[in-house]
């Protein structure tokens, strides 16, 4: 069995109801050569680095860095790296990272940190981006946070924006998606 960054069995138990996908490919429209996974240690060779790559500039990393660095995030139990594989390449194709910050407010719960959401260009066009975000929004939910925020460039607001980030006031680039309407003051 692989290593994988987060328990795969948690993506099982997010609930997903096709009338609640807002115009999302469904898990079981992936079809046979697409998988939605956590990241595994061994991703590397599956091109983790070059899927980030398209998104900004990563650098020069090494399989061992990026070995050393998974078993920290692993350790950390607050990184939730998504993937998806195109199986019969065996090639990431897509990813998303939730990071869960911990916080004394609202009764001990999370903030969410949505980031490095990417998808292959040769994939793009087939609502992965969006399943991946579906995904890591529910999640997020599930797992306690009160709220989750990102920042964007400004061309792509508006695909946040269909899934319910709000702007916060005064940064443009800055969205929110509240999930308890009683923490509307943080």
């Amino acid at each position: 069995m692989e290593e994988s960054i987060f328990d795969p069995e948690l993506l099982k138990k997010i609930e997903w109801k096709d009338e609640d996908l807002r115009n999302v490919a469904s898990l079981s429209s992936l079809g046979d050569d697409l998988v939605l996974r956590p990241l595994y240690v061994t991703d590397f060779d599956r091109g983790f680095i070059e899927l980030l790559s398209q998104l900004t500039h990563v650098g020069e990393i090494t399989k061992k860095q990026f070995q050393e660095r998974f078993r920290h995030m692993k350790n950390q139990k607050s990184y939730f790296i998504t993937v998806i594989e195109d199986i019969t390449k065996e090639k990431l194709v897509g990813t998303v990272t939730l990071l869960l910050e911990q916080k004394f407010i609202h009764s001990c719960a999370y903030k969410g940190y949505v980031e490095d959401l990417v998808v292959l260009d040769e994939y793009r066009g087939r609502n992965l981006g969006k399943l991946l975000l579906e995904n890591v929004t529910r999640l997020s939910k599930y797992l306690g946070a009160y709220k989750v925020i990102l920042t964007c460039k400004d061309r792509i607001v508006s695909f946040y924006e269909q899934f319910g980030y709000v702007k916060e006031k005064g940064n443009a680039n800055l969205l929110t998606l509240r999930f308890e309407d009683k923490f509307y003051d943080t």
